[in-house]
């Protein structure tokens, strides 16, 4: 107990408190060296004690403190615990403060991941949708729809540019945001003389129309009647063992296009292709030429599936589009001078109700001789397309875009002055309401006037190439101006599935078509998977594409209702583009393809049955996946309905991420598994190709047939990428990954 004493007393009081002593001496040299390190606390005490801030020499003889720094072990022992005490209230107050805290702020150069509410957007309040109504009804005007009409506007001429020009000077007026796209494409032109046709060695009449990107040769052959050139035409002439090969296959215009008319001929192995404008469809004179084009397919056909700018750098291409047999319109009298003439057997009796005179309509035999000669000139041409936008208030970055083809052959009065005229008005009334009336529209409208569309909306299809893989993502409509007007008593549009409903709201009595190739809404529709609309007052064949269309003969066709019926379809258009703008929610109904698609699955499923019944198809082509794909669509699609149904439209968030789920859709329906430049109308429900669920209905009749296009390996390779391209579609429509759960 002593020495315990001892040694407490040691620790204690034996050594200064102002020092600790480190002896090295028995460690290193053995020598009586020490180092001492002074504390700063205890330095003021030596201070105040000794009146001196240092000692030194003190290892070589003993220190003996003062009675001022003695302190008794208790005393010390209380000190030590005390300001532990006080050390550990310290701490428990900091903690519980810093604690208070961090539930308020956090403040930390660290990322922290807490869930965060987020910030709502606010709504932007416009103006209710009656009021947008009466203001575009009362604003919008037909006063100034001659004003653009140029005399000479043919694509990439000083008439299309300074047109360019006036339009845009326009769109500044307005206080627009606007801008050029120029592009340098390839067009054909008639040559230093005239294109001929000669029948039985004599040339027959002056030719003066002509079909650009027709092959440039000369062909002979055997006259044969084929009525409208349709697929169904040419085989009814097989089925009256009437021979196709090598002959020259005349056609009326009408009810579809040229390209579609040339391409079905020359599928047929005819050798050249001549389209007259029968009476009984056309009110024209007999002289009067008929211009088009015969590429099947859009944009400029030298550049296909990219953008014709200037020094691309591409190696030279060509559309598979492009016909490898000649093809000229001629007039009526041309082609009553030949089909008068014609010999060989009469045509079926519903083939014969043309109105040629003195013409008795016959099929021709192998004496009737035709020679075609198509001298045209492929030139460059620099066009421009110009466009002006109004931007969104809430989501800037997804627009539409309402369109209008600019130039023309002729006057063009119905084929684009009119269009373009209401295209100028409309961006002046939607303008004129937001400055003056406080409408804030939520997306952004974009004007486009496109130029070259006459040769198969060249400015419109190049603008899209060079813009593909981002305008599906942003671009939610297009809404073509283009021939709105050619008649007065059926309103007829051709539309994406989507915008059924929406149009139908808009406009009662509509007679819904199907969307082709003669419209310039197609290439947005099928090649880009955008959701598009076009439309038109309508009642005869109008003569579109010749010296005739002006505003006096339009005036005859619509009884002098042109002013009238121009501001019903500015208002119809003006409606549909309110409405894609304005509401929080895009008024674009995904539940409309279901039947689209259950109708193309009933086909396929019945051909398949019956092929495997008769053993042409094998067992092993099961419809178990293109079903199920079917019923993903529908209840993804059905779902979504619901989501809408149960959402908080005012929440700005929520509808955006609906509105990006509807936008998927269209683009969704393009096939991955062609290229753009080998098939350039992608859409599998309403563009054309292998690829298309109506080339599967086609190629099941094929192989009904036994014919030589049938190849059941191929029908199953696109019958599985058919499949798949729906269940991505429904998959897209269906959500976030995270969400799906492998429901769909």
């Amino acid at each position: 107990m002593d020495q315990a004493r001892t040694t407490v007393s040691k620790i204690f009081n034996g050594e200064p408190r102002s020092y600790t002593r480190f002896n090295l001496t028995q460690n290193m040299e053995g020598d009586n060296s020490h180092v001492e390190m002074k504390l700063s606390s205890d330095m003021d005490d030596e201070v105040e004690a000794n009146g001196v801030g240092e000692n030194t020499n003190q290892h070589n003889r003993p220190y003996y403190p003062s009675k001022l720094n003695q302190r008794s072990p208790k005393t010390v022992c209380g000190c030590v615990i005390g300001i532990l005490i006080l050390f550990i209230i310290g701490y428990l107050i900091g903690y519980l403060c810093n604690r208070s805290t961090d539930k308020t702020e956090i403040k930390s150069d660290c990322p922290v991941f807490n869930e965060i509410t987020p910030v709502r957007a606010e709504p932007v309040y416009s103006l209710d949708w009656s009021d947008l109504r009466a203001l575009l009804k009362k604003k919008l005007t037909t006063n100034n729809i001659n004003s653009n009409l140029n005399a000479s506007h043919q694509a990439g001429s000083t008439g299309d540019e300074a047109l360019a020009n006036k339009i845009m000077g326009k769109f500044k007026t307005f206080g627009m945001s606007t801008w050029t796209d120029e592009h340098y494409v390839k067009i054909h032109e008639p040559g230093s003389s005239n294109n001929r046709v000669l029948f039985r060695g004599n040339v027959v009449g002056t030719t003066e129309g002509y079909l650009a990107y027709s092959a440039l040769k000369t062909v002979q052959g055997a006259a044969l009647y084929a009525h409208y050139g349709r697929a169904g035409d040419f085989k009814r002439l097989q089925e009256l063992n009437a021979d196709i090969n090598g002959k020259v296959v005349l056609v009326r215009a009408g009810l579809l296009s040229f390209a579609e008319k040339v391409s079905n001929a020359a599928s047929m192995n005819a050798s050249a292709v001549l389209i007259y404008p029968d009476p009984v469809n056309y009110n024209i004179k007999e002289d009067t030429a008929l211009f088009g084009h015969v590429h099947l397919g859009t944009g400029d056909p030298y550049t296909p599936g990219f953008p014709s700018f200037n020094h691309t750098q591409f190696p030279p291409a060509q559309s598979s589009g492009l016909p490898s047999i000649p093809a000229q319109t001629i007039t009526i009298r041309q082609a009553t001078e030949i089909m008068s003439k014609l010999g060989g057997r009469t045509s079926p009796d519903d083939w014969s109700d043309g109105m040629l005179r003195d013409t008795m309509y016959k099929l021709g035999d192998d004496g009737d001789v035709i020679t075609v000669e198509v001298k045209n000139v492929l030139i460059q041409k620099k066009i421009h397309n110009v466009f002006g936008v109004i931007k969104g208030y809430m989501d800037k970055d997804r627009y539409m875009v309402i369109g209008a083809q600019r130039d023309a052959w002729g006057p063009g009065y119905a084929r684009s002055t009119v269009g373009t005229s209401l295209l100028v008005e409309l961006a002046r009334t939607i303008t004129d309401m937001i400055k003056n009336d406080g409408f804030k529209p939520k997306r952004s409208i974009i004007f486009a006037s496109w130029s070259a569309g006459e040769f198969g909306s060249v400015g419109a299809t190049e603008w899209l190439e060079g813009y593909l893989t981002s305008l599906n993502l942003k671009m939610f409509s297009y809404v073509s101006l283009d021939e709105v007007i050619s008649g007065f008593d059926t309103f007829k549009a051709a539309a994406s599935p989507l915008l059924y409903e929406l149009l139908e709201n808009t406009m009662k009595q509509v007679l819904m078509e199907p969307m082709g190739l003669s419209h310039s809404a197609y290439p947005f529709l099928t090649f880009s998977g955008i959701p598009s609309l076009s439309f038109r007052f309508t009642s005869v064949t109008y003569p579109f594409g010749t010296i005739e269309d002006t505003d006096q003969n339009l005036e005859r066709y619509t009884s002098y209702n042109t002013l009238k019926l121009a501001k019903t379809a500015g208002e119809v258009v003006g409606l549909v583009t309110l409405r894609l703008v304005h509401d929080h929610l895009l008024k674009l109904n995904v539940a409309k393809y279901t039947s689209v698609i259950r109708n193309y699955v009933s086909q396929i499923r019945s051909k398949v049955e019956s092929r495997q019944t008769t053993g042409r198809l094998p067992s092993t082509v099961t419809m178990q996946w293109l079903l199920s794909a079917q019923g993903s669509y529908d209840r993804a699609a059905s779902a979504l309905v619901s989501a809408i149904r149960n959402s908080d439209l005012d929440d700005m968030e929520q509808c955006r991420i609906i509105n990006n789920r509807i936008m998927r859709v269209e683009g969704s329906f393009l096939s991955p598994y062609v290229s753009p430049r080998e098939s350039l109308f992608r859409h599998i429900l309403l563009g054309s190709g292998s690829h298309t669920l109506a080339a599967l209905v086609h190629h099941l009749e094929a192989i009904k047939g036994g014919l030589e296009s049938a190849d059941i390996d191929q029908f199953k390779n696109q019958f599985a990428l058919a499949t798949w391209t729906i269940q991505g579609c429904a998959n897209a429509l269906a959500g976030e990954v995270w969400d799906m759960d492998n429901e769909i």
